[in-house]
This record gives structure tokens, C-alpha cells and sequence, in this order.
């Protein structure tokens, strides 16, 4: 089995952070050459770019912790460069109750573990589908936020005032938050009762608001994945936020090595449970669960409407599988189908 010390001349491990980042040189072998901290701002990030470049390599990897976040402008810098960047996930820590910390170590055992992998995760792009990701977050944030408005109109109104209740108690939807959105004060009111109106109306309000932002965020997506994934639209089953969270987690060609390891990145690869004479599989709970849950919708929305897929679960059945286990089937079937589609299709 190959690894990576086989194959660089020296690693650069980088634990990063929101106002500095601190470097490791390490060589081969796993020894400590020379660290570095700076700063985050440009400045600081030509320093780095520097010391990497300060002993001679041929063969030369970074490995950034967070290149989606605090370590988002190193990458972006280092791959505009022409340098070699990986991704890893926070190193582990020592097995011992006082283990040390501080960012050089980290930065060390960020580069060290790299060393001793097979496979290291390459950081997903930024441009087009950075710009996906950004719309899905806000997106998500503007869903959660009507939820939670919602929840709190559906309290607000069954706690209010009996006058206030009895005009409200039998809507539902679209029609109560129409209704309380256009509450108006009114002279002579209690307090407790101009209060709740003031509170219901506001409240329904701020639903609106998250609603419209939602609906033009979606919009949005719709415009940006139909011109990166249009091939993926014409699929059954597959909306335009399915796709934008197929192509977010995928990135480009070549990120992911196979589609055993896109299903396995999707919670979508089987776990073998079997014992004694019982020969099974069971879910995968790990792996990214957001391209996780639009894996099955878009297997749910098949069985509800694609005569194949329904042809295939009735046949499943009668083999006497039980409904987890052919939605299980299903979602590694989708996920084998969707990555060869997006690597062969996708424009970046």
C-alpha cells in the first residue's frame, strides 16, 4: 500500500485559524524542519507561501485544516500558485489525559498524519459552486427562520386573548398568517390584548419576509444550477436544491476517486451486519448528510412516481425485503448513477 511519504519531498502542515495561521515544515521521514506563524491578511499569507518554498522540493504537498473556512484564502492563494494543497479533518489528539496542545503541534501532527495515508481529500472548488453553497446556506437559514416564526405564531395565537383567538383559531397556513399580518391596533385595547396583536402581527411578518427570501434565493439556484447541471434537472426526481447539493458536495471531476467512495462520502455505501447464519446490510448513519438527505428524496420521490422504481421495490418485496432495506438499495443505486452522470457532465 502506497503512502504519501513515498511519493513528497516535504509537507507543509497548516493549522489555521481566524487571524493567523501556523505552518510545519516536515519532511519524509516525519521530522520537524521549521514552524512558522502569520497573520491572515495578505501580508501574512505571502510569508507563508514563502516558507514553504524556503528548502528545496521537488515534490511539494500543503495540508490545510478547514479549507472551507478559516483556511479558505491560504487555499485560494496556494492554488492559484500552482502548489499542491490537500484537506484533512482535525488531527487526533495524543491518547493521554494531558495531552499537548498549541498550533505548531497541531500544524506538525496535521502533516504527519498526512505521511501515513493512502488517500487525503482534495479541497473542494470555489467560483461557480462556492457560489451555490452560499445561496443553499442562506437559503436554509431563511427556512429555519420561517419555521421558527411559524412555531412561535402557533403559540402566540393559542395563548392570546379569547377576543383575539376566536378570529384566528380556525385558520390554517397561508390564510392565518395573511390574517395576522394585517392585524391593526386599535384604541382602547388592554394592554395584554394590543400587545399579542402587535406581537402575532410582527411575528407574521417576519414569515413573509423569510418566505419571499426563500422563494428568490431558490430562484437563484434554479438559474446557477441550470446553467453548471442542466443534465441533472431532466433527471426524475431531481429538483433544482437536490442538485445544487449533489454538485456543492461532489465540487468537480476528480475530487472524489470513485463512486464507491461518493457513496460512502454520501452515507449511502452499506454497512455489513451480518452474524452466524444471517447474511445483511444495514443504513450508513456517517458520511455528509445533507447530500445524504437529498439522496433520498430523490429516491422517495421515485417511488412515488417512477414506474421503474416502483416495478423494483414490488419485486424486492415479494423477495422479502422490508422497506428500509430497498430504500437502502436504492439510495447506493442513485449515488453509483449521479456520480458518473456529474463526472462526466458538470461544468465547473
Amino acid at each position: 500500500m502506497a503512502m504519501l511519504a513515498d511519493s513528497i519531498d516535504l509537507v507543509i502542515g497548516v493549522d489555521t485559524h481566524k487571524e493567523t495561521h501556523t505552518a510545519a515544515l516536515v519532511s519524509p521521514t516525519g521530522a520537524v524542519l521549521d514552524t512558522l506563524e502569520a497573520s491572515t491578511d495578505r501580508a501574512g499569507l505571502g510569508r507563508l507561501l514563502a516558507f514553504g518554498h524556503s528548502r528545496p522540493a521537488d515534490r511539494r504537498l500543503w495540508v490545510l485544516e478547514g479549507t472551507g473556512s478559516y483556511g479558505a484564502g491560504l487555499m485560494t492563494l496556494l492554488t492559484a500558485a500552482g502548489e499542491l494543497v490537500a484537506e484533512i479533518d482535525r488531527p487526533r489528539r495524543p491518547a493521554r489525559r494531558h495531552g499537548a496542545k498549541s498550533d505548531p503541534l497541531d500544524a506538525i501532527r496535521a502533516a504527519r498524519e498526512a505521511l501515513g495515508r493512502e488517500h487525503l481529500g482534495v479541497p473542494r472548488r470555489r467560483g461557480a459552486r462556492e457560489a451555490l453553497r452560499v445561496l443553499l446556506r442562506t437559503r436554509e437559514a431563511a427556512v429555519g427562520e420561517r419555521r421558527r416564526a411559524l412555531n412561535q405564531l402557533h403559540a402566540l395565537v393559542v395563548s392570546a386573548p379569547d377576543e383575539l383567538r376566536a378570529g384566528l383559531r380556525a385558520l390554517r397556513g397561508a390564510s392565518l398568517v395573511s390574517r395576522c399580518a394585517g392585524l391593526r391596533d386599535v384604541a382602547g385595547r388592554t394592554p395584554e390584548l394590543a400587545a399579542t396583536v402587535r406581537a402575532i402581527r410582527l411575528t407574521a411578518r417576519r414569515i413573509l419576509r423569510a418566505t419571499a427570501e426563500a422563494d428568490e434565493l431558490e430562484a437563484d439556484l434554479r438559474t446557477l444550477i441550470g446553467s453548471m447541471a442542466p443534465d441533472l434537472l431532466t433527471e426524475r426526481g431531481i429538483g433544482p436544491l437536490s442538485a445544487a447539493w449533489l454538485v456543492v458536495a461532489w465540487s468537480h471531476p476528480g475530487r472524489v476517486r470513485s463512486e464507491a467512495a461518493f457513496a460512502m462520502l454520501a452515507g449511502a455505501a452499506p454497512i455489513p451486519a451480518s452474524s452466524g447464519q444471517t447474511v445483511r446490510h444495514r443504513l450508513n448513519r456517517s458520511g455528509d448528510r445533507i447530500l445524504n438527505r437529498a439522496i433520498h428524496t430523490i429516491v422517495v420521490s421515485r417511488l412515488r412516481y417512477d414506474p421503474t422504481t416502483q416495478a423494483y421495490a414490488a419485486r424486492r418485496r415479494a423477495e422479502g425485503r422490508t422497506d428500509r432495506e430497498i430504500i437502502r438499495c436504492l439510495k447506493r443505486f442513485v449515488a453509483r448513477s449521479l456520480y458518473r452522470r456529474l463526472e462526466r457532465r458538470v461544468t465547473s
